[in-house]
């Protein structure tokens, strides 16, 4: 279980927003689970967001009103029957706080007062909840999480990235008539996390390096290409002519196993040999250096893949990145991987 003081860290490079002055002290704040670190993330945020106004938008309400305001309803007036009542039944545009956005954080907030975290943070988020009285409630469940972002909401960005988080990671079921909370961060939220987090060490830490998650092209003879994948690295280091590719991979098992032998996960050497061959090609391979890097999240097996190998004309690496360590030493092991393209070490 990574500790929960590196997963904070891990959400600072990812969001990073986190790096501003007002969230700078939760570095040093211990949190007992992942469920309390994301509700310090928005006590302090939400209330940020609240001093600042939370985002009001237009939203149609149909209303049963004396005088005529808006567009009036004449189907639903007759079934309501609100002309007995000497009443209409009209659409207008409200401008309110129940937008999207809000509803979202109220409802996160929510779902966090019920989940395992301090007494006195629960009572800091019931003072916030306090101020979404005009904003509705939805299921977590339904959202569709593709949000847009513009200049002016641009604030909610980190915000929703955590409810996000929170959402995934509180899931409620239904067990004996009684909410149980699933597993916070499971196998795939924490895939997510460890790519963005190992891009966004490499923009902060190593401005020398040009870090991306660029498209890889085919290496096409004739330049058709109906139905062929996208290929996407996770990470890619460029200086100068040496390029590394980085294929992020958080798995429960770092190998897979067949009639009792250990070995790399087949379909990762495959796919991380594809795309250094066609970035090597792209590129051309006389003027740059490319090698593959398939990186996993440490686990507690025995066996652990560390390994290069020489293919083709390109060097392949296996290796791990243990998240268990105090950060300090998880930047180390980034540093030293940076180290392989002429870097130098992350400014303290």
């Amino acid at each position: 279980m990574i500790p929960v003081q590196n997963l904070y860290h891990m959400l600072a490079y990812a969001f990073r927003a986190l790096r501003e002055q007002g969230y700078r002290d939760l570095a040093t704040e211990e949190f007992e689970n992942a469920a309390e670190l994301c509700a310090a993330i928005l006590e302090r945020g939400v209330a940020a967001q609240i001093k600042r106004g939370l985002r009001h938008d237009y939203h149609e309400r149909s209303h049963a009103l004396s005088s005529v305001k808006g567009k009036i309803e004449v189907s639903a007036s007759i079934t309501s029957r609100a002309f007995l009542r000497h009443q209409m039944v009209c659409t207008v545009d409200e401008y309110s706080a129940d937008s999207m956005m809000n509803r979202i954080m109220k409802s996160t907030l929510l779902l966090l007062l019920r989940s395992d975290i301090s007494t006195p943070r629960k009572k800091a988020l019931r003072r916030l909840v306090l101020h979404f009285a005009d904003v509705r409630t939805l299921d977590l469940r339904t959202v569709d999480w593709a949000l847009r972002y513009d200049r002016h909401n641009q604030t909610y960005r980190l915000l929703m990235g955590v409810c996000w988080l929170v959402a995934k990671g509180l899931l409620q079921t239904q067990a004996d008539g009684r909410t149980r909370l699933m597993e916070f961060f499971d196998e795939q939220r924490m895939s997510r996390l460890y790519e963005a987090f190992i891009l966004e060490y490499y923009r902060r830490e190593h401005p020398e390096l040009h870090a991306a998650a660029p498209h890889i092209p085919w290496a096409l003879d004739d330049g058709f290409s109906d139905m062929l994948p996208t290929m996407r690295s996770d990470i890619t280091l460029r200086r100068g002519r040496n390029v590394l590719i980085i294929d992020a991979k958080y798995y429960s098992h770092t190998t897979q196993e067949r009639f009792d032998r250990r070995s790399v996960h087949s379909g990762n050497l495959y796919q991380i040999f594809t795309y250094v061959k066609n970035a090597a090609a792209s590129l051309g391979e006389n003027d740059h250096e490319v090698s593959g890097l398939l990186l996993y999240a440490r686990t507690d097996e025995e066996i652990q893949p560390h390994a290069t190998y020489q293919m083709s004309g390109n060097s392949i690496s296996v290796h791990t990145l243990d998240l268990n360590l105090p950060f300090v030493q998880i930047a180390a092991q980034l540093d030293d991987i940076a180290g392989r393209l002429g870097a130098h070490p992350a400014r303290a």
